[in-house]
């Protein structure tokens, strides 16, 4: 007889331990009622007991830190996450940064939430599939001679974050940070007195001697006044001094007892000068990377961008103060400064779009990673772009305050806009004055036109051997009539250049009195242009004009309008154009008759096209005087008249029209969210605007708040007198520009991985000095320039190489080389050609071109047009002219606070060989003969003069004079453009 079988009751494999003895049941048919009864009741207390801790409402035994999780982070996390190093600064010895994470600053443990952190996600990837991740790598790595984590203690680590992660304060740990130097508050030192007792007038003068005394040395003797003279001139112009300058210097310094009071007012001359903003303005624009053109493959040109250059030259030239200036370049659209935001718009752009999604994204996010950069550098002296994609590896920046940067700015576009023109109180005075004159010069042109001939019509215009009027054009045509009397007037039109439909944007009937009566008429057509509101019967009497306020006929090549008057009227002159806002030209009646009417059924025709030159292409009234027959008297005065008449109408559009330039377009912005790796297609929690946590004083704001507010507020959280970064930084820029290394070797890395401060003491005095000034760069500058350590020699003293080779200690003057655009300025003003007009658009160092992949050519010929300084160059981003690129100039690609100085074989050879210098030097030595005449001495010590500020010495003169005897005199002033002395300072 088969025996009965057994019944087995599993429960689930992963069920509480506190019931495993219900795992396997066998209840065998032949158990007691009373063993049965157990079992079923035991049953039940198993489910109860899962239910219940399925619930929570049971919580498992508490894992304790110190003896269950330590001891795991110890033996398997230690040897890449703890004291003696720290992979991705991640450390797991700390409990602040354990929970925070690393340099990916996204929180690695999440109390309560162990499936959400990070932590045991790495610790829990299956190998295989952890080495075909993108980023994510098994924990620990199989190649770090640590043991993978059981599943035991993958547990423990899960039920300690469930928990709540407790980690006791005694086993927290800390990690020692030194505060950074720039972060500190800056505190005005005092000036310190040398061992011996000694002070000097200038404190700056007292810092530096003292840092000299600490190694031995002292400062130079003050360098000769011609070429301290021509060191301060560049240094504040980037140009040479006059020969009438020096002489006057020279003499003041012989009669006045106070020598140092001579120097004083010609550094007061210097800043005062409108080259002083020319040549400073150079510097910021290196700082900001700003270019003219949009970089990237088509690196189109930016016509308008050249008015944030203007921008900044004016700044410094009226001496703004400097916390200003920088709230005018973050915000200056809410402070009536406009222009002021080219800065944050001075970068790249990639104007090719793609549909794709993840392209987009990525452009847009690196836009702003380039204004959040240059803000940064500029102003902070902060590498912050460092944080896009993890915390700053080694300054107190973190991915977090990177995005609030960026939330501040996410609402600015590339692009023009609109800006406010200066408010000046004689502005609408002079615009009247100019429309009046305008008007005048008009009539008198006009008046030299013959009237109308509707005869020439019946004799057949192509047999007229001299055409009296010129040929219409689509801007505006005026017919003069001998005074006829009309109620009607009938505009018919039987041709168009293109032979689509005919086009008019006003037509105006003029009475002797002056008198426009058509806007009083009844309009007729013999059809109009369907479905478009810009193209309206009505447009034609409206007083607007333009191809959005016109009427198009409805007939191809013809068409016609009547103008039925309230009163007879006594017409002399009928105007009328295709488009007088000079954007379209087609549609343009070329064949057409005017006539008249008192009663409306008998019509007389009092101008037609057949006394017209015949139509060939569109042309604008100021060709007509060339073209139409008039007696020599007529033409002359025509064409002076035409010369006024354009130049006031250049005056007055300026005037009027509203001004774009490349200063951005401001657009709500868009959230922001901290993106994973700085991926835009990874976005994480979304960040409010603000600012640096650790710079200055805590910035945060709501995230609603309106996009110039942002703008506003991070604006003023930098230029805060309190944030101990921006004087630091500027004040660092000036003593670099005037001494080629600043007092900080990193002028726009002031973190742990910048350069230290070579005087300390002397930098927080200073920047305090020009806090309490007002923030008055020039006031800054004065103080510098008159410091003994400004004025002293360049001669090289053994003790100092010894001691001090780079000379960082400033124990003398260091010579150094002009930069690029300062040696061109120089050739150009010792020839005679320098062209010293301020401000507008620029001029081309390459060859004009409109290719839609945009190609730089540098010109070799060059026009009156090109001898501007070069300040005012239409610089393009990413391209250096052949000629003085070479010389280490910055191609607006990113920012370059700091020049290299190079020394190539293409600058000799430039400088020497290029059309443009033997040009130069042809014209340098045409004005050397025009000045001096035929003397070759007189010749050589004005050319000494002009190149060096000096009189030759005895052998230079004769070297010359053998040279010129020789090879004549462009060879000489060739030789002088090539010499040391004229490419340097010293």
């Amino acid at each position: 007889m088969d025996q009965p079988k057994s019944t087995i009751i599993e429960s689930p494999s992963d069920c509480n331990p506190a019931v495993e003895i219900m795992h396997t049941t066998v209840i065998h048919p032949r158990s007691s009622l009373c063993q049965v009864v157990f079992l079923f009741v035991c049953s039940v207390v198993w489910m109860t007991a899962e239910g219940v801790i399925a619930s929570g409402s049971v919580q498992a035994a508490e894992v304790d830190f110190a003896t269950e999780v330590l001891p795991i982070l110890q033996t398997h996390c230690y040897a890449c996450h703890g004291p003696a190093e720290q992979q991705s600064g991640y450390r797991l010895d700390v409990r602040d940064i354990a929970f925070q994470g690393g340099d990916s600053a996204e929180a690695a443990i999440i109390p309560h939430r162990a499936d959400a952190s990070p932590l045991i996600r790495f610790v829990s990837l299956d190998v295989a599939a952890a080495s075909s991740a993108t980023y994510e790598t098994k924990m620990p790595p199989v190649d770090s001679g640590s043991q993978p984590l059981s599943a035991k203690q993958i547990s423990i680590l899960r039920a300690w974050i469930d928990q709540g992660a407790v980690w006791p304060d005694e086993l927290a740990g800390a990690v020692e940070t030194k505060p950074l130097w720039s972060l500190r508050p800056v505190v005005r030192p005092p000036v310190p007195t040398l061992p011996d007792g000694r002070t000097f007038a200038n404190p700056i003068d007292s810092f530096i001697a003292a840092k000299l005394n600490e190694h031995g040395l002292t400062i130079s003797q003050e360098e000769e006044p011609r070429t301290l003279l021509r060191r301060l001139t560049f240094g504040l112009t980037g140009l040479p001094p006059e020969p009438t300058q020096v002489d006057a210097y020279l003499s003041d310094l012989q009669t006045e007892k106070r020598a140092g009071h001579t120097y004083e007012l010609m550094v007061s001359r210097l800043l005062d000068s409108p080259r002083y903003g020319e040549r400073w303005a150079r510097h910021w624009l290196d700082v900001v990377r700003f270019a003219e053109s949009n970089g990237f493959e088509m690196n189109q040109p930016r016509p308008n961008a050249w008015r944030y250059r203007d921008y900044v030259i004016d700044a410094f030239n009226q001496d703004m103060p400097y916390d200003q200036f920088m709230r005018e370049q973050l915000a200056g659209d809410s402070l009536g400064a406009d222009l002021g935001t080219g800065f944050i718009v001075g970068g790249p752009w990639d104007q090719v779009k793609s549909p794709d999604p993840v392209l987009t994204a990525q452009q847009r996010s690196d836009e702003l990673h380039d204004m959040v950069s240059t803000t940064g550098s500029a102003f902070l002296g902060l590498t912050v772009g460092c944080a896009r994609c993890h915390n700053h590896k080694f300054d107190p920046i973190t991915q977090r305050d990177y995005f609030a940067m960026v939330a501040c700015l996410s609402g600015v576009q590339h692009g023009e806009r609109p800006i406010e023109k200066a408010a000046k109180p004689d502005v609408q005075q002079t615009v009247e004055h100019l429309r009046s004159e305008i008007q005048k010069i008009s009539m008198e042109l006009e008046a030299l036109v013959p009237l109308a001939s509707p005869k020439a019509r019946e004799a057949n215009a192509s047999s007229l051997a001299s055409p009296k009027r010129p040929p219409v054009n689509a801007i505006q045509n005026s017919e003069r009539l001998a005074p006829v009397s009309a109620k009607y007037v009938k505009f018919n039109i039987e041709e168009t250049n293109t032979g689509a439909e005919p086009c008019l944007d006003e037509l105006e009937l003029w009475t002797g009195d002056g008198r426009n009566v058509a806007v009083h008429a009844k309009l007729s057509s013999s059809g109009d242009f369907p479905g478009n509101e810009r193209h309206q019967l009505q447009h034609l009497i409206d007083g607007q004009v333009g191809n959005d306020r016109s009427w198009i006929s409805n007939t191809a090549g013809m068409g016609w309008v009547v103008l039925e008057l309230p009163n007879r009227e006594s017409i002399v002159k009928v105007v009328w154009g295709r488009d007088r806002k000079e954007q379209f030209a087609d549609r343009l009646p070329v064949r057409y008759q005017i006539e008249c009417s008192e009663n409306g059924t008998q019509w007389n025709t009092v101008a037609d096209s057949y006394d017209r030159i015949p139509f060939s292409s569109p042309r604008t009234p100021e060709s007509d005087w060339k073209v139409i027959a008039l007696s020599k008297e007529q033409r002359d005065l025509a064409e002076v008249q035409e010369a006024t008449l354009a130049n006031l109408q250049v005056q007055l559009k300026q005037l009027i029209s509203p001004t774009t330039a490349y200063v951005g377009k401001m657009e709500k912005p868009a959230p922001t969210y901290r993106l994973s790796r700085g991926d835009p297609m990874q976005p994480k929690e979304p960040i409010a605007p603000g600012g640096i946590q650790g710079v200055g004083d805590a910035l945060s704001m709501p995230e609603d708040l309106p996009e110039q507010e942002r703008r506003v507020q991070l604006a003023n959280w930098i230029a805060n007198a309190g944030n101990p970064l921006p004087a630091r930084v500027m004040v660092n820029r000036i003593w670099q520009y005037h001494f080629g290394v600043g007092l900080v070797d990193t002028p726009s890395d002031f973190g742990h991985n910048g350069g230290v401060p070579s005087h300390p003491e002397l930098l927080d005095w200073l920047a305090s000095e020009f806090i309490e000034s007002g923030w008055s760069v020039k006031q800054l500058q004065k103080r510098i320039l008159t410091s003994q350590a400004y004025r002293q020699s360049s001669q090289v003293q053994a003790d100092g190489l010894r001691v001090d080779a780079n000379n960082r200690w400033l124990w003398r003057f260091s010579p150094r080389r002009l930069e690029a655009e300062a040696i061109r300025d120089s050739i150009l003003a010792v020839s005679g050609q320098l062209d010293l007009r301020m401000g507008g658009p620029g001029f081309d160092l390459f060859v004009p071109n409109t290719n839609y992949v945009r190609v730089y050519e540098t010109k070799i010929q060059f026009g009156e047009g090109d001898f501007r300084r070069m300040i005012y160059q239409n610089k393009p981003r990413v391209e250096l002219d052949s000629l003085f690129g070479v010389f280490d100039c910055p191609d607006g690609g990113q920012i370059q606070p700091k020049r290299n100085v190079s020394i190539t074989p293409l600058q000799a050879l430039n400088l020497l060989n290029s059309e443009f210098l033997i040009d130069q030097a042809k014209r340098f030595a045409e004005r050397l003969e025009s000045s001096a005449g035929k003397d070759t001495k007189g010749q050589i010590e004005l050319a000494f003069q002009l190149a060096f500020g000096r009189t030759p010495e005895a052998k230079e003169l004769s070297a010359s004079e053998q040279l010129i005897s020789q090879h004549g005199l462009a060879v000489f002033c060739r030789a002088l453009y090539n010499s040391n002395e004229f490419l340097s300072v010293r």
